[in-house]
């Protein structure tokens, strides 16, 4: 039995095993990041938009374009894809919805590719 006593190219045979999964966790570590700041900031202006529209005097127009003015401010511009509004009666109780599409920037091929949130507010008279 032969042992050879310098470990010359150890370095490199390791760095090839180990920087596809420290490459993969940094990536997906990136993925969820983007995907819970984009999915927090839809949430947030569908629910602003939503309560804009549920007061006394608003409409479900005003709620929409306050909800799009808010995220065009916050996101890229082709990640929302659709904005609406309406309304819903449930157990007696009536609401004003808006419910915001949109496209999830991904990183890698991680992850859904599209988001659908609805805030809820309830309805002023």
């Amino acid at each position: 039995m032969i042992r050879r006593a310098d470990s010359s190219g150890a370095a490199v045979v390791e760095f090839v095993l180990v920087a596809p999964l420290v490459l993969l966790l940094a990536l997906g570590t990136i993925q969820l990041t983007l995907a819970l700041y984009v999915r927090n900031t839809l949430i947030a202006a569908a629910a602003e938009g939503a309560r804009l529209a549920a007061v006394a005097g608003g409409s479900p127009t005003a709620g929409v374009a306050l909800t799009r003015g808010v995220l065009a401010n916050q996101l890229a511009g082709g990640v929302v894809t659709d904005v609406s509004s309406g309304r819903l009666l449930r157990s007696g109780v009536a609401f004003q919805y808006v419910q915001v599409r949109a496209r999830l920037p991904l990183v890698g091929l991680l992850g859904p590719a599209s988001l659908v949130v609805t805030g809820h507010a309830l309805l002023e008279k």
